[in-house]
């Protein structure tokens, strides 16, 4: 979508923000800078805040509540968790205006539609959306996704027209297939993530301060870990807990990363190099395909820039890459490969996230003697079997506490890992920007 201004046929047509998280306070700035009237509420404690918070902004008016918000918003965006979407649109759902327009940001569809049909009026049209990338990150170029659950065509035309302003690429999806596409490029990532913080926490290991942890497929896993770690809980535990279609991955990338682990500690080279190759194919192509031909996601070079180590040496890395096994992507490849995923289908609503983590999965795959190099690595060489270890019963943590859907669980082991990195999150932040930024630009370039 074009970026466009406000049209004198809508100039009194007013957007209501239920949630002022980040992501709603996000929206709030962009769509007040585009000439939209604003009206955004959160809990009514933080009324005093968020007055004071956007008192110079005159094109947002924060109300106490969402009976206030929905009572006189014509567009109205629940920007709440999904794991409490069903009681505050119980809430505030019965005041929506007459004939208004409603959606959700929540990244797990399922219960939103669930609650919006359950307890909107009749009259009012369902417009779903979600931004498929966190709220530091610029929307410009990012994929927006839209969901026409229940609306004439008028009303989705007015929700293109306001969200335009986000200058966002926009993918027209069902509630269903939103869910299965998240699942399939966000779950099974932030499961990964959130494990290599865990096996780090339990060997009381800050992995850029040693020399195991150095090169440009490190700097991705150790600024991706802590961006994760940095941003609230319950963006990735909704998500993972809430979407049916996510349970099933996060268990198999589960099983594939103990399984696989199970091979290197019994010295079993031939099963390994057997299924990980099986895995390459199914994902990747054979090497004679057109795929291969192609340019890769990401570049060495580029992802060298963003360490989080201090420079040493004129600016160059402390010391040479140690071999690793990188039992992370040989698991998140054979994980897809077993549920029948191939990650390029999904790049049209991919999060910056989930490139920069296919890209360096791909390069491990197709650089030519990476792959057999870490293979090695995980047979022969114990130098990694420790943090290999924690890593596996993480991700293994992960996957049972998705599976019981404990929330409360999922909350205390994220928060105990966010404590320990907490530190560095400010650092991490910057440089996961820098990192996305760069990658970005490189690609439009290339």
């Amino acid at each position: 979508m074009a970026s466009t201004s406000q049209p004198s046929k809508m100039a009194s047509f007013t957007v209501g923000l239920i949630g002022m998280g980040d992501m709603g306070k996000m929206y709030a700035r962009r769509l007040s800078s585009a000439g939209w009237r604003i009206m955004a509420c959160d809990r009514e404690e933080k009324y005093d805040e968020l007055v004071k918070e956007f008192e110079g902004n005159n094109n947002i008016q924060i109300f106490r509540n969402g009976h206030l918000v929905s009572r006189a918003s014509d567009y109205i965006i629940y920007s709440v968790e999904a794991a409490v979407i069903d009681r505050v649109v119980a809430q505030y759902g019965p005041s929506t205006k007459l004939g208004a327009i409603v959606g959700g940001q929540t990244s797990c569809k399922d219960p939103e539609i669930k609650a919006f049909e359950k307890y909107l009026p009749p009259d009012v049209d369902i417009v779903s959306c979600h931004s498929l990338h966190g709220p530091n990150v610029d929307p410009k170029g990012q994929p927006l996704v839209l969901i026409k659950h229940r609306a004439s065509d008028e009303a989705f035309s007015k929700v293109e027209h306001v969200l335009s302003c986000l200058n966002s690429k926009v993918v027209y999806l069902s509630a269903e297939e939103h869910d299965r596409i998240t699942a399939d490029t966000q779950a099974v990532t932030h499961a990964a993530f959130l494990s290599m913080g865990k096996a780090w926490h339990a060997t009381n290991h800050f992995p850029w301060e040693g020399t195991r942890y150095v090169g440009g497929i490190e700097n991705v896993k150790i600024n991706l870990m802590l961006r994760i770690y940095a941003q609230k809980w319950h963006v990735y535990a909704g998500l993972a807990i809430l979407n049916p279609e996510a349970h099933k991955q996060i268990a198999q990338f589960a099983k594939s990363t103990t399984e696989l682990f199970y091979l290197m500690l019994e010295g079993r080279a031939g099963e390994l190099r057997a299924r990980v190759y099986a895995a390459k194919e199914k994902v990747f192509g054979a090497e004679s395909s057109p795929k291969w031909a192609s340019k890769p996601l990401l570049r060495d070079d580029v992802l060298d820039q963003f360490s989080l180590r201090p420079p040493e040496n004129g600016g160059g890395p402390a010391a040479p890459s140690l071999p690793n096994n990188h039992l992370s992507l040989l698991a998140m490849v054979d994980c897809w490969s077993a549920l029948g995923i191939v990650p390029y289908d999904h790049m049209i609503c991919s999060t910056p996230l989930f490139r920069l983590w296919l890209g360096v999965t791909e390069h491990l795959f197709r650089t030519p003697g990476l792959l057999d190099e870490c293979l090695k690595v995980g047979i022969e060489d114990r130098t990694f079997r420790r943090d290999d270890l924690q890593f596996t019963i993480a991700a293994a943590g992960w996957a049972e506490c998705v599976g019981l859907r404990q929330f409360e669980t999922w909350r205390e082991r994220f928060a105990v890992t966010q404590a320990f990195f907490e530190p560095r999150f400010k650092g991490a932040v910057e440089v996961g920007n820098a990192m996305i930024k760069a990658v970005l630009a490189s690609d439009e370039k290339d």
